[in-house]
This record gives structure tokens, C-alpha cells and sequence, in this order.
């Protein structure tokens, strides 16, 4: 099946299979979101500690689906991974320093004799839920702003050097912190988390208090995600964008390249609107309504939102990962991919994906079965985080 597909068929399909780990991994960033509100929406020891198992019960799916997110990057697109994670490496290494400092949070938080204190763990989740969403979306936001490398496959032949890739400046990807699109994302997916982390507690604790600080934090938090998302969205639509001719390969400037690429490929952009639609609807409802089910209307608007926004980024002959030190340099799903043959052994593999997606749809049914209150706190069957 996949055999009679072209290598570039091959390359669009894995960048749509990207795509959608990413727009999963930004809607199971609800667990980070969730952290930074521990002590808002909790303002008792028990509310706190049904946060906690709420959030316990869902925080290694995130940190798996990031790790799938990376894996499939390394194998589908190898040339950003080795451009990227290993170039823009102070920026990588602290992302995964918060996912690592959350994963001893909760393994270690209530273990007798914390000689850490259960205060320095909260602080890591913290840490976590908010530097760690905002590295995550201030990273991706350089597939529309660029980032400042060199590649020169040559140096593969060169036994003193063999680097590939190349970062042209000394902060190591900490440098995008300084362009406003990159922080706008950042800062929307940081809002964005805390929004969705407060559906989701309202919709799985069993408890009035938390629901009703709930609707006022959802409200709170949504003025802000709104001034730094539109702004992020008007600016890249606006911007002149990176695009590359498909019979020379050569890459150049276009003019509201990804408003273009709304326009041609419509179905993304439908995707776009339907996801902050659906974002809105479940926001508004729950601010307006004793509605605690706005978590998977928002959720699916984000998925929807997310997975639109990448493939923006990378097709309709668009440079996924610009180079703004030589715009030739720039990586797209061309050049930066796997063989042909690696992409239709992988392919046959991603055919498992839709029995993933069930298995986790189903373990989180059979999880939620009972939703957390006060009970689950005493009940020694129960695992207290």
C-alpha cells in the first residue's frame, strides 16, 4: 500500500502524523496547566491533595506523548532533530529538566520522610506546568519566526568535525526568548494549559468549592490567552513567510506565505476556525453555566487548533524550520526527511496508531469511572500522591 506512494506523499503523511502527536501533546499539557493551580483552586489541605491524585492519574501520558513526539521527529524528519535538539540545546535540556523534576514530584512527593519537604516538590510541579509550557510553545513558534543555524552535509566526510548542523549563536536556542511571536505562543500555550487544567479538575473532582473558583479561573485566565494568542495568529498571518520553490528547492520570502497557505488548503483552515470555535464554546459555557464539561469541547478545539497551525508550518511547499542565518539552510519536510524506504517501513507502523489512541481512551474511561472527592483521601486501596 504505502509502496506505490511517492517519497514526497510519504514526507506530507508523516508531517500530518506529526502534526497530530504535537496537537495531542498540547492538549495533554492540561496536567501542566492543572500544576500552576494547585494552590488557586485548592484552599485546603484535602482540595489540594484531590488536585493532586486528579492530576496523578494523567501526568505520564503527557510526559509519553512527548517522548513519542520526539521519537517520531528523530525517525520521520532526522535533520530537524539533529538541528534542533542538538543545536538549540539549552532550550531542550531545560524542557526536559521540568518533565524530569515533575516525574520525582509525584513519585516522591508523599513518600514518608521527604527530607524535601512536600513544599520543594509543588514548587518543581510549578516550575513544571509553567516554564515548561512556555518553553514548549516559545520552541515551536520558531517553525514561523526561524531560528539562526547552518547545515552543510559535507561535514558528514570530515572525521575532526562531523557536525552537520550548526547554531550560529551562543544562546543556543535561548535567543527566541527576544522575538515577541516566539513568547506570544509561548505565553498562549501557558494560558491555554491552565484553562484546560481547570475543565478538566471541574469535570473529574466531585467538589462545589473547586468548580465554582473554577468558572472564575477560567475566566481569568482566557483574557490574557486571548491577547497573546490573536496576537500571534494576526502577526504570523500578516508576516512575510518562509516558502521554497518545489522544482529548484530554493527557498525565499513570501508575503503572507501562511495566510496563503490558509487560503489553499481550506480544510486546514476550517480545522482552524472549528478548534477556536470549539475552544470558545467550551469556555464560555462553563464561565456562564454550572457546565463541567467543557474540558473536551475546549480539548478537541485545541487538538483541532494545534494540528492546523502545523501543517501551516510545513506544507503548501513551506519551510518548516527556517534558517534565518541563510535562508538556503532552511529545513522543510524535503530535505530534512528520512529515505524513502524508512518512511514506508515507518508508515505500516503508524497503522497501530488509531489501537494506541483507543487503549488510552479506554484506560481513561476505566480511570474516570468514579470522579475524585473527599473519600478517595482515606480510602487505603486508593494511591495518594
Amino acid at each position: 500500500m504505502f509502496e506505490s506512494l511517492s517519497h514526497l506523499a510519504l514526507q506530507q503523511y508523516w508531517w500530518m502524523i506529526i502534526s497530530v502527536l504535537g496537537a495531542m501533546l498540547v492538549f495533554m499539557l492540561f496536567v501542566q496547566g492543572g500544576q500552576t493551580m494547585i494552590k488557586t483552586l485548592g484552599k485546603t489541605k484535602d482540595e489540594q491533595r484531590m488536585i493532586l491524585n486528579s492530576l496523578g492519574r494523567k501526568w505520564e501520558l503527557t510526559f509519553t506523548t512527548l517522548v513519542t513526539f520526539g521519537g517520531a521527529f528523530f525517525a520521520s524528519f532526522p535533520l530537524f532533530y539533529s538541528t534542533s535538539f542538538g543545536g538549540a540545546y539549552y532550550v531542550w535540556v531545560t524542557i526536559l529538566f521540568c518533565f524530569v523534576i515533575q516525574a520525582v514530584s509525584y513519585e516522591y512527593r508523599s513518600k514518608p520522610n521527604n527530607f524535601l519537604g512536600t513544599r520543594t516538590f509543588d514548587a518543581f510541579l510549578y516550575i513544571n506546568g509553567a516554564l515548561g509550557t512556555i518553553l514548549l510553545g516559545t520552541a515551536v513558534a520558531t517553525f514561523f519566526s526561524g531560528s539562526e543555524f547552518s547545515v552543510n552535509l559535507m561535514n558528514i566526510t570530515n572525521k575532526f568535525n562531523a557536525a552537520i548542523s550548526r547554531w550560529e549563536t551562543p544562546f543556543y536556542g535561548l535567543e527566541a526568548l527576544l522575538n515577541y511571536r516566539n513568547v506570544a505562543l509561548g505565553l498562549s500555550v501557558f494560558f491555554l494549559a491552565r484553562i484546560l487544567g481547570t475543565l478538566y479538575l471541574m469535570n473529574n473532582i466531585n467538589d462545589e468549592n473547586i468548580r465554582k473558583r473554577g468558572q472564575k479561573q477560567v475566566l481569568y485566565n482566557t483574557i490574557p490567552f486571548l491577547v497573546v494568542f490573536l496576537t500571534f495568529v494576526i502577526a504570523t498571518l500578516l508576516s512575510v513567510g518562509f516558502a521554497y520553490d518545489p522544482q529548484t528547492k530554493v527557498v525565499f520570502m513570501e508575503p503572507y506565505k501562511y495566510l496563503h497557505n490558509l487560503i489553499q488548503m481550506p480544510i486546514v483552515a476550517a480545522s482552524l476556525l472549528a478548534g477556536v470555535l470549539l475552544v470558545l464554546y467550551g469556555i464560555i459555557r462553563t464561565i456562564l453555566q454550572q457546565f463541567y464539561k467543557g474540558i473536551w469541547y475546549s480539548g478537541l478545539g485545541t487538538f483541532l487548533t494545534v494540528f492546523a497551525l502545523f501543517l501551516i508550518a510545513g506544507w503548501n511547499k513551506t519551510a518548516f524550520y527556517p534558517s534565518t542565518f541563510d535562508l538556503q539552510h532552511s529545513l522543510t519536510i524535503e530535505n530534512a526527511s528520512s529515505s524513502k524506504y524508512t518512511l514506508t517501513v515507518m508508515s505500516y507502523v503508524s497503522l497501530a496508531v488509531p489501537f494506541v489512541i483507543a487503549y488510552i481512551y479506554y484506560a481513561w474511561k476505566a480511570i474516570d469511572k468514579k470522579k475524585i472527592d473527599a473519600s478517595d483521601l482515606i480510602d487505603k486501596d486508593q494511591h495518594i500522591y
